[in-house]
């Protein structure tokens, strides 16, 4: 018999969600700051800041830069947060090794660490203390989006079919949700 072992893989969209927060405190905190020190006219140009901080460079519309550009502007610290995720989704959308994955993402960390932000703070413990199992994303590159995905089509369909008491009908319903499309979608075809 032959022991197989399996690398224990932290999902790479969970990572991203605890750095990503740390960039909405800092936000939260500008914007607060911003709104104690600007005119009210100049503190609604910022409207839709939140939105086109959390989209990637390439799907920020033209609106979404100008804001950007005039929040940066009053803020620079966020606008190095911003670039920090940005830098660290970068490593993780690139092929690399489990090695030079681990060994950029350390670098970034040095980075994070000497820019003096205290808004990464617990996110770089996280990061220290799981680094290896969060680098394993870059051994086959696996996340767990279709179990997530999965597991909340499964809610959604519970709360739906609350008040089904008996097991069989509630395991009809979920059979007929998540397979139901391509079974009729095959007698469509043969009609």
């Amino acid at each position: 018999m032959q022991i197989t072992t399996v690398e224990i893989v932290i999902d790479r969209f969970h990572v991203a969600k605890l750095y990503r927060s740390g960039l909405d405190s800092l936000r939260k905190h500008e914007c607060k700051r911003l709104k104690q020190e600007l005119s009210e006219e100049a503190y609604g140009q910022f409207k839709g800041a939140m939105w086109a901080l959390r989209k990637s460079e390439e799907h920020l519309t033209d609106d979404d830069k100008d804001v950007l550009i005039r929040l940066f502007e009053h803020s620079p610290c966020l606008k190095m947060a911003y670039e920090f995720c940005h830098e660290l989704t970068s490593i993780f959308d690139t092929q690399l090794s489990k090695r030079e994955g681990k060994r950029q993402i350390r670098k970034w960390m040095q980075t994070v660490r000497a820019s003096k932000l205290r808004c990464f703070d617990s996110f770089l413990t996280t990061l220290e203390k799981w680094l290896d199992d969060i680098a394993n994303y870059f051994i086959d590159r696996h996340t767990s989006g279709f179990v997530e995905g999965f597991n909340n089509k499964l809610k959604v369909i519970k709360r739906r079919c609350y008040g089904i008491l008996n097991v069989t009908h509630l395991f009809q319903r979920i059979q007929l949700d998540l397979y139901g499309h391509s079974l009729f979608a095959l007698k469509i075809i043969e009609l």
